[in-house]
């Protein structure tokens, strides 16, 4: 079987220096044939494939639009790759991404009660109300900072049966409707500048911006990746 593709949505505006060193991580650690960044393609950004797309809505909106365009990409991969650009793959995957969940979705929601409410939020709860009326009325939560392998058709079906929401967790909802299952982990998105919850054991990391220009993480995974991927413009910045 072919490797697959890894697609990216990107968003504008950005320098993207969390992309780089996702795009090195890969090249180096997570086997795949070509690399598709959808909307924003940065300057520096060598021998990828683009799609471009609007990005006109909430950031939620776009990203499912990003998803879409490449599940409707011929040349897209049949079964492809989704990662975000601030996913770090830190050690060899020889045998392709595994699946991986984080839990029953009523117990992330528990787990989440005390904060804000949000879009995030609410669209946790609209899927999981969706997902019931689908028949799925115990859903598992794939919201995780890690890559997930897609099937386009699967994901398709599962963006149109979402059509009417104003916010969707789509990797959650195609991943019950697919029937994925998969391995329970806790998320890998280290917010913090200290350096504690990961390790040279991880095999996924994620960051926010702020961990990783100025915290312990950040220069965790750079050292890592010292080396321009393939996906780079030499010496660009």
């Amino acid at each position: 079987m072919d490797a697959p593709d890894i697609v990216v949505p990107v968003r504008e505006g950005a320098a993207h220096e969390q992309l780089r060193y996702a795009l090195r991580s890969w090249a180096a650690h997570l086997p795949h044939r070509r690399a598709w960044l959808v909307g924003h393609r940065p300057r520096w950004a060598a021998d990828v494939e683009h799609l471009p797309t609007e990005q006109t809505g909430t950031k939620y909106q776009n990203t499912t639009l990003a998803v879409r365009t490449a599940c409707e990409h011929r040349d897209v991969s049949e079964v492809f790759v989704l990662a975000n650009d601030d996913m770090f793959t830190m050690r060899p995957l020889p045998d392709g991404v595994p699946v991986l969940h984080r839990g029953r979705v009523r117990d992330v929601e528990r787990a989440l009660a005390s904060r804000p409410p949000s879009d995030y939020m609410r669209g946790m709860r609209a899927t999981r109300k969706l997902l019931k009326s689908l028949g799925h009325p115990d859903p598992l939560s794939y919201e995780l900072h890690v890559p997930m392998p897609v099937d386009k058709t699967g994901m398709l079906q599962a963006l149109d049966e979402a059509e009417h929401l104003a916010v969707v967790h789509k990797r959650t909802l195609y991943g019950n409707l697919a029937g994925l299952g998969g391995e329970e982990i806790q998320d890998v998105k280290i917010m913090h500048r200290a350096p504690r919850g990961y390790g040279p054991e991880s095999l996924f990391l994620s960051t926010m911006p702020d961990s990783f220009a100025y915290g312990h993480v950040g220069q965790f995974i750079r050292d890592a990746f010292p080396d321009p991927s393939p996906y780079e413009t030499p010496g660009s910045r």
